[in-house]
């Protein structure tokens, strides 16, 4: 089984942003930061291969594109997976509770789990982890940083769809 990524990256308003495929899927879209550089080391950069979630990212940040389209290939236990498939579903530009996020998949007690597996997320962005915060409507915790979460729920806010 061929286990080659590739990689490129894509300058934007929260910095550089690191796309990685297996060369039909995305499988990570991560922040640029030491924690991320061994992904890079292992990859192949081609721009070529990652053309179209390039532009699709670059839409969106550009305020253009409110759902992406794109084959993903997250790795994670299955209680992950079902977790980032709920995070899918919330509409751009809006914000739910982990608690409310536990009880789309099921799980209502589960809010503190739903909390880990929304921090593993390996495809930031499209996978929309940012869309979660606290039951108080605070901004807790993010991979990314608080202030580029702040800047991805601004972002969503200014260009939605009224």
């Amino acid at each position: 089984m061929d286990k080659t990524r590739y990689y490129d990256t894509i300058q934007s308003p929260i910095g550089d942003l690191m796309l990685i495929s297996d060369g039909k899927a995305l499988t990570g879209l991560y922040m640029n930061n030491e924690k991320h550089a061994a992904r890079r080391a292992t990859a192949i950069r081609n721009k070529k291969m990652l053309k179209h979630p390039r532009a699709q990212l670059q839409a969106y940040l550009d305020g253009d594109l409110r759902e992406f389209e794109l084959p993903l290939a997250a790795e994670g236990t299955p209680f992950q997976q079902r977790v980032w498939r709920a995070l899918c579903d919330i509409p751009y530009g809006e914000t739910i509770s982990y608690g409310e996020l536990a009880r789309r998949i099921g799980q209502p007690t589960a809010s503190r789990a739903v909390g880990l597996a929304n921090g593993r997320n390996p495809i930031a962005i499209v996978v929309p982890c940012h869309r979660v915060i606290g039951a108080n409507g605070s901004l807790t915790g993010y991979g990314g940083g608080l202030a580029r979460k702040r800047w991805l729920l601004a972002h969503e806010s200014k260009n939605s769809v009224i």
